[in-house]
């Protein structure tokens, strides 16, 4: 499991924002690697990303775009035995109660949650498989800047979108009467979630479980804006990776280890 502290591993004394005040919301991605100098050759190649270490120790990173912290890097694939992928974290008043309300709705609960200062982390998945993190405790400093230079949003593919977004309301207290909550509207046959009137999160329909494919299984998709979708792709393919679907606004990369995720034009967002 993805538990870099790199999660908000960012995080800094002044201007802390907690999760008790931004909640329900995607708050932060992060990424397992089984070789951590691969991976960050790869995503700046690709993404532009630089780099500084986080709290966790050597095997961490946190990506750096324009100087804001976007994602966690952890390589710790390998010597935890976990899968390559990318994980998305939702901010939550408090891990415990979370991870408790997945299990009682045939959720699991895979790992914690347990402690990474300045927080509480949890890997759970739902009741399709889909794999996804909730964090409980300080933010990285300037939360706004995060959400509007890293992930333009997170897509969750799954079978069926109405009854994700009930498992994943009840979680997440959206669409409750809580101050501050995120707001579900249905629009086109997919779910759209916002947080203070931003789209940080759609759900659609039409993953199959059983698929022998993973992009067809239910799952998050990351995705991150970019200034070109074509020369992404072709740095991809040029560094180890490999392209799976492209169009001219948006492409599904792979990289080298196998971890998928979508890059996203600027001008769409």
């Amino acid at each position: 499991m993805n538990h870099d502290t790199t999660l908000p591993g960012g995080a800094k004394k002044k201007e802390v924002v907690s999760t008790h005040s931004v909640f329900g919301a995607p708050c932060w991605v992060s990424l397992t690697s089984r070789d951590l100098k691969a991976t960050e050759e790869f995503y700046g190649a690709v993404l532009g990303w630089r780099w500084r270490n986080a709290k966790l120790g050597d095997h961490f990173r946190i990506a750096l775009a324009g100087g804001v912290p976007v994602a966690g890097i952890a390589a710790v694939a390998a010597m935890w035995q976990m899968a390559v992928t990318w994980t998305p974290y939702f901010a939550v008043p408090n891990a415990d109660e979370a991870a408790a309300r997945v299990r009682e709705r045939g959720g699991t609960a895979a790992v914690g949650p347990l402690s990474f200062p300045p927080g509480r982390a949890a890997l759970l998945a739902d009741r399709d498989g889909a794999i996804f993190g909730i964090w409980e405790g300080e933010l990285i400093s300037n939360w706004e800047a995060w959400r509007r230079a890293a992930p333009t949003f997170i897509r969750l593919h799954t079978r069926n979108a109405f009854d994700a977004a009930l498992f994943y309301g009840e979680i997440l207290d959206w669409a409750t009467d809580r101050p501050g909550c995120c707001e579900v509207e249905y629009e086109g046959g997919e779910v759209v979630l916002r947080s203070r009137g931003d789209v940080v999160a759609r759900i659609d329909s039409g993953a199959v479980e059983a698929a022998p494919d993973p992009s067809v299984r239910p799952h998050w998709q990351i995705h991150f804006a970019v200034a070109d979708v074509a020369d992404c792709a072709r740095a991809a393919e040029k560094h180890g990776g490999s392209v799976l679907r492209e169009e001219e606004e948006e492409a599904v990369l792979r990289d080298p280890d196998g971890a998928q995720f979508t890059v996203t034009s600027r001008r769409e967002h």
